[in-house]
């Protein structure tokens, strides 16, 4: 092999493994900032991590929604129809937010298996529910149905 051709192969090398290796990089930064839906029946089954943000969804429990006196703090209890899980969320709710509603939450579980939202967001219309909690409502009534044929 003669000393041009070493150069060449030497760089085409580097090359293909620099690319590797932001390839790599890219991919590690890229799961990282990924954010998963569960709904409140893997949360509950333990499905969800606790050491890593996600989202959950659900609908509003009615008479669930209790504010702390004196802060922007409020705590509200979602369901997918088989579980329920309590939600507490520090700032302003959207304006669509409502008991019996529709609402995906971003944030993480607390220690005391409470889930800390960092951000809420409802329906944008009567008719809109969000894909994913549609589909975590779906199962929870498949698997309901499953377990109380009648």
């Amino acid at each position: 092999m003669t000393p041009t051709r070493k150069k060449r192969l030497l760089i085409v090398l580097a090359i293909v493994g620099g690319m590797g290796v932001a390839a790599a990089l890219i991919l590690t930064a890229f799961e990282k900032n990924l954010m998963y839906f569960y709904s409140p029946s893997e949360v509950a089954a333990g499905a969800a991590p606790h050491e890593r943000k996600f989202r959950v969804g659900g609908l509003v429990v009615n008479g669930s929604v209790k504010r702390v006196p004196d802060s922007l703090t409020i705590e509200f209890a979602i369901t997918d129809t088989a579980h329920e899980m309590t939600v507490a969320y520090t700032g302003i709710l959207p304006d669509l937010f409502r008991e019996g509603q529709g609402i995906v939450a971003h944030g993480q579980t607390r220690p005391d298996g409470i889930f800390e939202a960092s951000e809420v967001l409802a329906k944008h219309d009567e008719n809109y529910m969000p894909p994913e909690v549609a589909s975590a409502l779906a199962d929870a009534k498949a698997g309901a149905m499953q377990a109380n044929p009648q």
